[in-house]
């Protein structure tokens, strides 16, 4: 596996991290999340499964949204763990935009997925509104479910950022391809007033579109 260049991966802008977090016991879907190291920016887009095939469709799906000299300059670098899902590294590397001479996905060294700790960190967020252990089944979760996450964990000001949020920043360091990314997944920056960082913000607004629980 390609090895971290770690003066590379904290100087560039368009630095991410990769991983995957999981719902319940008996679910097979999880959530895909990519995070812009910069500004703690978080995508988090579901999975039907830990199969490689479902993962390479989520950066071509970026790919589509960006095009591939978009998919080049948001993401000069990725990082991500050796976990199976992440095995097909030269597709994985393509779709990302990478090509002859150049290196764009790395992986951390074996049993050292703490490398890549800014995304895991962050998973934090994403726990705040779907708890682990609480029950929220992941196989039940919607694109507007997973909108409304990302709207929500991004637009919550950071002390790290001066008190600006992660989608702000965003926009700040990627420009257009930032709102290209946000408006193709539903992310808004949300008004302090419209943020709700509780385990119920998912399920009331599902409430409101008339869809059930995540839970149970």
């Amino acid at each position: 596996m390609r090895a971290l260049p770690r003066d590379r991966l904290h100087a560039c802008a368009a630095a991410w991290e990769m991983d995957t977090v999981e719902g319940t016991r008996n679910d097979s879907a999880r959530l895909l999340t990519l995070l812009h190291r910069p500004s703690r920016f978080q995508l988090a887009l579901p999975l039907p499964d830990g199969a490689c095939a479902s993962v390479l469709a989520v950066p071509s799906s970026l790919r589509g949204v960006l095009g591939e000299d978009g998919a080049r300059r948001a993401f000069g670098a990725v990082l991500t763990d050796n976990g199976s899902e992440f095995a097909d590294e030269c597709s994985i590397a393509a779709l990302l935009g990478e090509r002859d001479g150049e290196t764009r996905l790395f992986y951390c060294d074996p049993r050292q997925s703490q490398q890549k700790s800014a995304c895991e960190k962050n998973h934090v967020e994403i726990r705040k509104l779907l708890p682990k252990g609480a029950g929220a089944r992941f196989d039940q979760l919607t694109a507007a479910d997973c909108a409304l996450l990302m709207s929500q964990v991004n637009s919550e000001p950071r002390g790290a950022l001066g008190f600006l949020t992660p989608a702000r920043v965003l926009r700040m360091a990627l420009g257009e391809d930032a709102s290209s990314l946000m408006d193709a997944f539903g992310i808004e920056e949300l008004a302090p007033r419209e943020l709700d960082l509780t385990p119920g913000c998912i399920d009331r607004a599902r409430a409101a579109r008339g869809e059930g629980p995540l839970a149970g």
